[in-house]
């Protein structure tokens, strides 16, 4: 299978084509790029505890509430999971008629059932992005076409970026990794008749008020909006997150999605998450991530060989700096792990991403990476 990238400008520029690229390997790899490299790899099998930066998940979650939530639910294990309450839970969260809604076993899981589901002759992935997206297009035997942002446009979106053929576009909002929030109109201006729209907003309740989202939207034709209740509330254990779409979409999703895909434990769990009180705490917690997020791209400021990718809406910063490999390797040596970029079509070997975290963390981070950047320029 392959890909044709896709490079948005800056004003003085022309968008430009480069050359097909090399099929995707069984592992996931395509054209230099591990698809399949995900955050949790820079902390699995540690030899000694590391401080997670590499992770997307809040820290300090999931609270004691919500534990025991989902405690309480384990003594319904021996009947099937009914996710009806859950459902009509999302559901009211953002007004909509549970039949826009689907329950997945993490957002992860929906990207396979689009894949399976939606019949794209032209299937164009936003990158640099999530990059699962595109190796579940991959997997179900779809050619991907990529649509590769600019670093000197900051990694905004552009109204010509993505090709007029395409029937199906995936795009992150915010977006993982460059924490880009792009404006919900110009989302929405990629709609066209015969379209599917996908817009991964697994971190926009990490945006204080979720401005830019189109969760609610039902005006726009073939949108299919993707949410995670694993960031906020620490639950990538648990795996759960829900599709918002049409009608139609939901059930052509729900064919190919296996029986139970739910348990019920995390049924629990979305169904006590969209809870007025839990939406304030989360309201709270995205004030405090975005103050937290500005004390790190202050601290990162004071250092002449970062530059940070910015504005930045979600919990965590993409940066670039001169050897950023050899300085992750040594960052871990000092007790950090941070993630790599390469793996992120759109990105290269001077990339890294830092999960935003409380003050005092930070403040250990920067010294140990001033140390790390020394030792490497030595």
């Amino acid at each position: 299978m392959k890909s044709r990238t896709t490079r948005s400008t800056t004003a003085e520029d022309t968008t430009t084509r480069s050359a097909p690229s090399e099929s995707t390997t069984a592992e996931g790899a395509s054209a230099g790029f591990d698809l399949r490299h995900h955050g949790d790899a820079e902390v699995r099998g540690a030899d000694a505890a590391l401080t997670d930066l590499a992770v997307n998940v809040r820290a300090g979650t999931p609270p004691d509430w919500l534990k025991a939530r989902i405690a309480a639910s384990l003594d319904g294990l021996a009947a099937y999971p009914d996710g009806r309450a859950a459902r009509d839970a999302v559901a009211v969260r953002h007004g909509l008629p549970a039949d826009r809604v689907l329950l997945t076993a993490g957002a992860a899981e929906a990207f396979v059932l689009l894949a399976r589901a939606i019949p794209a002759r032209r299937p164009v992935v936003v990158h640099p992005q999530f990059t699962e997206p595109e190796a579940a297009l991959r997997d179900a035997g779809h050619t991907v076409e990529r649509v590769v942002l600019d670093e000197r446009n900051g990694f905004r979106l552009t109204p010509d970026a993505v090709p007029d053929g395409a029937d199906l576009v995936v795009i992150g909002n915010p977006t993982n990794p460059t924490s880009v929030l792009h404006p919900a109109d110009a989302l929405a201006g990629l709609a066209r008749p015969g379209r599917t729209l996908v817009v991964d907003e697994a971190f926009m309740d990490a945006v204080p008020g979720e401005h830019e989202s189109l969760a609610d939207r039902t005006d726009v034709p073939g949108l299919v909006v993707l949410r995670s209740l694993t960031k906020t509330w620490g639950l990538a254990g648990l795996r759960i997150g829900y599709v918002l779409a049409e009608p139609d979409t939901i059930t052509a999703l729900e064919r190919v999605q296996p029986l139970w895909p739910v348990s019920s434990p995390a049924l629990a769990a979305a169904e006590a998450c969209c809870a007025p009180s839990a939406l304030a705490e989360a309201a709270r917690a995205a004030e405090r991530t975005t103050a937290d997020r500005a004390y790190l791209a202050d601290r990162l400021a004071e250092l002449a060989e970062v530059r940070v990718c910015g504005p930045a809406a979600g919990p965590f910063l993409l940066i670039r700096l001169p050897g950023a490999a050899a300085v992750r390797t040594r960052l871990r040596e000092l007790g950090f792990a941070v993630r790599r970029g390469d793996t992120f079509p759109g990105l290269g070997p001077d990339w890294l991403r830092l999960a935003v975290r409380d003050r005092a963390t930070t403040d250990r981070f920067v010294v140990a990476l001033a140390k790390a950047i020394a030792e490497a320029a030595a």
